[in-house]
């Protein structure tokens, strides 16, 4: 304990820390604003810059763009009526309404403080339940991990708005796609088709640059003539003591729901806001007010977003299950720079792990001095035109892919990918799946393979271990729940 506290006060001693987590949370800031980018193609489009720097660095810099891109959301979802993430969508419902009405300022006062409280909660839940989980996952074997991770894949039904047979389809696309090169056991070669630089499989930062970069800038390209109302604003104000005693309940729950949803495996930010404005209306004394400017509607969704970035690394960095589709970027990095997740993690690698968890504290405080006092001046990058924006990306996009390996199949990778994410989302298909399949589809296939070895191929074993049964039980009910539920129901009826 004493050496991980030692650890998480270090990075205050660390001037280049200090500076990146500085730098970095100001970029964030920028991503989140402009609409279409976000924290996820964020992280992507840096993930390959990131490979020269030490491993602490690295990471830092993926987590701070997580956690202030996640909260910059808000401040064009607010001014604007255009969520930068999507995580921001619910801001919207009650943000842009108080703002017309000409108190801007006092609605991006009250998203700021409470996604500063809700991000500074889950990392100190993050810095206490991750080591937890991490000795019970000493417990686990093969079978174990093969359990958890149908668990993960189970989880991708309600990961996005695509709706549940086509996120089980992106899914199951990104699980195919994990097959790509050699087989690990025997080395027989899998939809290679002669390429052997598709030996090793498909490399994770290409394809994840591809699926959430160039398919939003695809996705962008006909909104080029778009014009936004803007709302005008003379300067972000602190909520009155009034406001805090009429939000503390609100911020307090959606801090406990947005921190739940985030550990859940695929699960995320832009679920947890929902739910999070939802039960503010369950429990609001002034339901009347929501949809034309409660301050508790912009409360529940802000704390409950920026709550879920600490969640969702909980079973990212234990589990190696990413917890949204930010973190399977970082835990890209993670495997990258040698931080195999789990939980030798935090026995061999606790100074790091313990960094990186303060320097996301820190950056949630950054966040907020720039929320008060910045909002005015970074609301108008969203202003800046997609003429100019969306090839400056294209470029970064191409020049990280082609940094990875120096190769120009990494390059043309981007590209089709680009395209495929086009397609799906244009066809109601969400590619946050297909990049958490990508990744949960090695895990699978080696865990499957190494519990035949265990058991001497006789698979049924595999759900006799106590704790397999009970991973596959929950995704049995993640996948068939609620028909189960709806014909109960029906027939009581």
């Amino acid at each position: 304990m004493i050496e991980a506290i030692q650890a998480m006060a270090s990075v205050v001693t660390d001037p280049y820390l200090l500076f990146l987590i500085f730098a970095t949370t100001v970029l964030g800031v920028i991503i989140g604003v402009l609409p279409g980018l976000g924290a996820t193609t964020g992280a992507a489009l840096l993930l390959p810059f990131t490979l020269t720097m030490e491993p602490v660095h690295a990471i830092t810099v993926l987590a701070t763009i997580y956690v202030s891109a996640t909260f910059a959301g808000s401040i064009t979802a607010i001014l604007i009526n255009t969520p930068g993430t999507s995580a921001a969508a619910a801001t919207t419902f009650d943000g842009y309404p108080l703002a017309q009405r000409g108190e801007a300022g006092r609605a991006l006062g009250i998203a700021v403080v409470s996604s500063t409280i809700g991000g500074i909660f889950s990392v100190l839940v993050l810095c206490i339940a991750a080591p937890m989980l991490a000795r019970v996952a000493y417990e686990f074997r093969p079978p174990e991990y093969f359990a958890l991770t149908l668990f993960g894949l189970s989880m991708l039904a309600s990961i996005s708005a695509g709706g549940t047979v086509r996120n089980l389809i992106g899914g199951c696309f990104g699980v195919w796609l994990a097959t790509i090169g050699a087989e690990p056991t025997t080395g027989i070669e899998r939809f290679m088709f002669g390429n052997y630089e598709l030996y090793e499989g498909l490399a994770f930062v290409p394809v994840f640059i591809g699926l959430f970069a160039i398919s939003e800038l695809l996705i962008q390209s006909d909104r080029i003539n778009q014009v936004v109302d803007t709302i005008g604003m003379k300067a972000v104000k602190l909520p009155t003591r009034e406001d805090y005693k009429r939000i503390w309940k609100t911020v307090a729950r959606s801090c406990g729901i947005g921190t739940f949803i985030g550990i859940l495996p695929a699960e995320g930010a832009t679920v947890a806001s929902m739910i999070g404005y939802s039960e503010a209306r369950r429990w609001s004394k002034h339901k009347e007010e929501f949809g034309k400017g409660s301050i508790e509607g912009i409360a529940g969704a802000e704390a409950a977003n920026n709550a879920a970035t600490g969640g969702a690394m909980v079973p990212t960095m234990v589990l190696g299950i990413p917890g949204s589709g930010t973190t399977a970027v970082i835990l890209v990095g993670l495997m990258v720079h040698g931080l195999r997740p789990g939980p030798y993690l935090f026995t061999e690698q606790v100074g790091t792990v313990y960094q990186i968890f303060g320097a996301m504290l820190i950056a949630n405080l950054m966040f907020l001095f720039m929320g008060l006092y910045a909002a005015k001046l970074f609301a108008r990058i969203s202003l800046v035109p997609l003429q100019l924006l969306w090839p400056i990306v294209f470029a970064l996009a191409v020049i990280g892919a082609y940094a990875l390996s120096s190769s120009l199949l990494d390059v043309w990778i981007v590209l089709i990918f680009g395209v495929v994410g086009f397609f799906a989302r244009r066809n109601g298909f969400a590619v946050a799946p297909i990049a958490v399949g990508l990744i949960l589809g090695e895990m699978v296939e080696t865990n499957f393979q190494n519990s035949l070895k265990m058991f001497d191929g006789e698979w049924w074993q595999i759900p006799m271990q106590p704790l397999a049964a009970m991973f596959l039980i929950f995704a049995f009910l993640g996948l068939f729940g609620s028909p189960i539920l709806a014909w109960i129901r029906n027939k009581r009826k």
